[in-house]
């Protein structure tokens, strides 16, 4: 039977600020044991992160409706840094301003965190990554179902006529033709923006106030190498990636092959496939590869060092934005831009799922794996904690059977 929705302390429409301390500090341990749970199970990248945190806050917990999740996943879209976390951080601030910022951003990367590092001091004293492939064997088509849930959901309020249906759809041709994601999106809310208004083009400036000057910065290196691997050199330089870097965890992987492979040659092209490789296979947001490479190159205090700064600037640009983001659907002109950059969105988000198919589905075993799963979220409804530990333990069996592959 389809679970009942966890009932809240206090109704989502009280503001943290008028709640009395008890409530305020039960709002606070809600976000942490959530971002906890979400960050030690969320497999799949941040499509699929996105789509547990939707499960969590707006079907299971009803904090606020599919359209203000929509709204975020908009604006995290248009600002450089990990997507999902930013998610996390701003449905935080949501939920209990700040304090919630931080409590939701700090639990959602933590557990990844602590497993990469785990992972990293493995490695320097062994030189070989812990075989791991059964995890992904078995997660990895479950959370295509966890996606494709996300997406129907989510596409029931984004598209909602033909003008942002064509938006979706020429986001995803957008996508495989290889064109920048935030142009792209800034595309479809400009566009939409004016279709919506019926102005002309002399106002198409009104809404590009959520791209922030960053976005320039998106297509310059980092500069300044760090001369030696000092702990405060490792932090300049995430922390540098961090402010520009737009894109997923494979954009971070092309700056570091270009920075500290080739142009600095302080890693070897065997650490940073490996490094792909945890990046993979650990849950949670896909940047805390930077603690496994901080940790080969500056020891433990760069493992602290490369995580605070390439998520620190994800904090401080949600804690700025925020102010705006609250008030975006009251202007009928950021209210056309957001509803381009949400169809948009949802169309890269479609992209990135048809990318990770062949990935996942790779034999007959996997491919039923991913159909039981479909059925258990659309018919059954049932949480993505527990469809992700199914499928490690259905993995887990395959191979040791020598039934998958």
């Amino acid at each position: 039977m389809p679970q009942e929705p966890e009932m809240l302390s206090a109704p989502a429409s009280i503001r943290f600020a008028d709640l009395p301390p008890p409530e305020k500090q039960q709002r606070l341990q809600e976000l942490a044991t959530v971002f906890l749970k979400l960050g030690t199970i969320a497999f799949g990248g941040p499509a699929a992160h996105i789509a547990m945190m939707n499960d969590e806050v707006v079907r299971r917990r009803q904090w606020m409706p599919e359209q203000r999740i929509l709204d975020l996943l908009g604006v995290t879209s248009l600002i450089p840094g990990p997507n999902s976390t930013e998610m996390a951080i701003l449905i935080g601030n949501e939920r209990a301003g700040w304090r919630g910022l931080m409590t939701a951003g700090i639990c959602f990367i933590l557990p990844a965190m602590l497993m990469v590092w785990g992972l990293a001091i493995l490695y320097v004293r062994s030189q070989s990554i812990p075989q791991v492939e059964w995890v992904l064997y078995g997660v990895k088509p479950v959370i295509l179902a966890v996606i494709a849930q996300a997406l129907w959901k989510l596409g029931k309020k984004a598209i909602k006529d033909i003008p942002t249906a064509i938006a979706g759809v020429a986001a995803i041709a957008a996508y495989f033709l290889g064109l920048n994601e935030v142009l792209v999106l800034v595309l479809a809310g400009v566009g939409m923006m004016l279709l919506r208004n019926g102005q002309s083009n002399r106002h198409s400036t009104t809404g590009l106030f959520l791209l922030p000057v960053s976005s320039v910065l998106a297509q310059v290196n980092p500069t300044d190498a760090p001369r030696s691997v000092a702990w405060s050199n490792v932090f300049l330089f995430f922390l540098k990636v961090g402010a520009v870097l737009y894109g997923s965890g494979y954009v971070l992987l092309a700056f570091l092959q270009r920075d500290l492979v080739e142009r600095w040659q302080v890693l070897s092209s065997q650490q940073l496939l490996d490094a792909i490789v945890i990046g993979e296979f650990t849950p949670g947001p896909v940047f805390t590869t930077a603690t496994f490479i901080g940790y080969l190159l500056a020891g433990h205090a760069g493992a602290i060092a490369a995580t605070l700064g390439i998520f620190l600037p994800s904090f401080l640009l949600v804690a700025i934005i925020s102010p705006f983001a609250a008030r975006l659907r009251q202007s009928r002109w950021t209210a056309g831009f957001l509803d381009g950059v949400n169809a948009g969105a949802l169309g890269l988000m479609a992209a990135v799922t048809v990318t990770l198919l062949s990935a996942a589905i790779v034999d007959w075993s996997t491919a039923s794996l991913a159909v039981l799963g479909l059925i258990a979220v659309f018919r059954f409804q049932v949480n993505s904690a527990w469809l992700v530990l199914a499928g490690a333990i259905a993995g887990l069996g395959m191979r040791g059977l020598g039934v998958g592959g």
